[in-house]
């Protein structure tokens, strides 16, 4: 990657001029007054060095509000240049442009925000549900940390010295293999990729054995809150998930960088294994970043209800059941591909499977909510539109689950 870049690869588009230096302006201010307030050593000791569980899940959920406004600065131009683009017109963004704006909006949305806002999340609270003093790998955790922000960093430094990726958030080839990409878009989505990648699967092994080994004495697993248990199958599933995703990228790699044919047809490759094994990574992902959220809302909702949560045992039978289910439905992702009809059958019905332990989360938080002294808090009110919301889209799903629908 460093190989092809020089200073002829710093873009010479204006919006992107005008976005660097505005972003270099703020950058410089932001030293100034951390210099003039002589805050320097107390970063360094307190916060940047620091191997605490809750400082580091406070420095996850400001990097991921920091990524937010970038993703929502990418979004808010893919709608300016769709609403600029009607009738015919050019739009104000250069198709390469927007391409790269729409790829980075969702790697950034989903690997460097919503990602570090479950793992930050986990960093506060967990420790402090099951009674530890920190987490099994104080160090590793920081090293997970510090590997997660240089993997955003690469991804930021994109912008403004060659190109990110214009591939979609997926990276599917032949488009990501090198005859279609040849600039370094999409090495720095690789690069950028595995290094953050790596940090989260340190931390998913280290709240793993957290979680086993240093519960307070007497905490039996059956005794865990509720967002412990989300957290536990969440870290299961990013421990047997995140691998599939680094081999998937070492693979796009070797074909990129030494003209193997893994992914490509004309050398005896496949594209479809692509796809699959991207999904086969990419569906557990969807359970990692929901399954925590489902805790919270299990906590929210038995909290205000003023009572406990009704069927704690099922809801965690429940989680676990998802946990497994979500490794044998990646398929429903490319119904139409051309896997055949039994394997689409196969997919369709587990799919469907899927669909029930998620119902019993909602009839769990119904009934709790049942005969409680339910108190309509801000976090009731977002966790009751959720669940309406999550309704109407779980319909749809089992819906989508019928491949005959789908073609």
């Amino acid at each position: 990657m460093l190989g092809k870049l020089t200073f002829a690869d710093i873009p010479h588009d204006p919006i992107i001029i005008t976005t660097l230096i505005g972003a270099g302006i703020g950058g410089l201010l932001l030293l100034a007054l951390i210099t003039k307030f002589k805050l320097w050593g107390y970063l360094w000791k307190e916060w940047f060095t620091s191997v605490d569980h809750k400082k580091i899940g406070v420095m996850y959920l400001v990097v991921a509000f920091v990524m937010l406004l970038r993703g929502f600065a990418d979004a808010i131009m893919m709608r300016v240049q769709q609403a600029m683009a009607a009738g015919g017109a050019e739009g104000v963004l250069p198709p390469h442009h927007y391409d790269q704006i729409f790829t980075a909006h969702g790697v950034i949305m989903i690997f460097f925000v919503a990602m570090p806002l479950i793992t930050g999340l986990m960093n506060v609270v967990v420790p402090l549900q099951i009674g530890a003093r920190d987490v099994a790998f104080p160090f590793v955790n920081s090293l997970s940390f510090w590997l997660f922000v240089a993997g955003a960093g690469l991804v930021m430094i994109s912008l403004g010295v060659g190109e990110f990726a214009q591939t979609g958030w997926l990276a599917f080839p032949p488009l990501s293999g090198k005859e279609y990409s040849p600039g370094v878009g999409v090495d720095y989505y690789i690069w950028g990729l595995q290094v953050a990648g790596l940090g989260t699967t340190l931390s998913g092994i280290n709240f793993f054995i957290t979680i086993l080994k240093m519960r307070t004495p007497g905490m039996k697993l059956m005794q865990m809150p509720v967002f412990t248990w989300t957290a536990l199958v969440t870290n299961v599933l990013i421990i047997a998930a995140f691998p599939v995703l680094t081999i998937t990228l070492v693979l796009l790699t070797l074909d990129r960088y030494l003209g193997t044919h893994f992914f490509t047809n004309d050398g005896g490759g496949n594209a479809m294994l692509y796809i699959n094994l991207i999904w086969i990574w990419g569906h557990p992902e969807v359970y990692i970043l929901v399954l925590p959220a489902f805790g919270v809302f299990s906590e929210v909702i038995a909290t205000f209800s003023r009572k406990a949560l009704f069927g704690y045992k099922g809801m965690v039978y429940a989680t676990a059941c998802i946990g497994v289910l979500s490794f044998i439905v990646w398929l429903h992702h490319f119904f139409t591909m051309g896997s055949g009809a039994n394997v689409n059958a196969f997919f369709g019905i587990t799919t469907m499977i899927i669909s029930i332990p998620t119902g019993v989360k909602i009839f769990n938080w119904l009934f709790t909510m049942f005969r409680g002294r339910v108190q309509f808090t801000t976090p009731v009110l977002w966790t009751i539109g959720f669940m309406v919301t999550f309704t109407i889209g779980g319909m749809t799903g089992v819906m989508l689950a019928i491949p005959a629908l789908d073609f």
